[in-house]
């Protein structure tokens, strides 16, 4: 798919997202170094990866609950060089997504 900015990109997959049933979060970006625009936009499922194991802190009064479970759900948009469009660079779906 092709998009006329990051943006509409980043909403599209949001919205699919909502549908299927996860949320979503940015992940990661890289700039291009001739001109700083986002040349690579990463968006993930919010269950991605896995948080480091918390230190054990005295003053922590309510342990946090573990979110991240290791969900592979994620798209990869890439900048168009001659366009200044978007496209779906890449994607990936999860099992436990329906």
């Amino acid at each position: 798919m092709k998009f006329d900015t990051l943006q509409q990109g980043i909403s599209f997959y949001e919205n699919y997202a909502r549908v299927s049933g996860f949320d979503t979060r940015l992940y990661s970006t890289k700039k291009r170094k001739s001109d700083g625009k986002i040349s690579l936009k990463y968006c993930v499922c919010n269950k991605e990866g896995f948080r480091e194991t918390p230190r054990l802190q005295s003053n922590c009064k309510k342990k946090r609950p573990i979110t991240r479970m290791g969900c592979n759900a994620r798209i990869t948009l890439k900048l168009i060089n001659d366009q200044d469009n978007y496209i779906i660079f890449s994607s990936m779906k999860d099992t436990h997504i329906p």
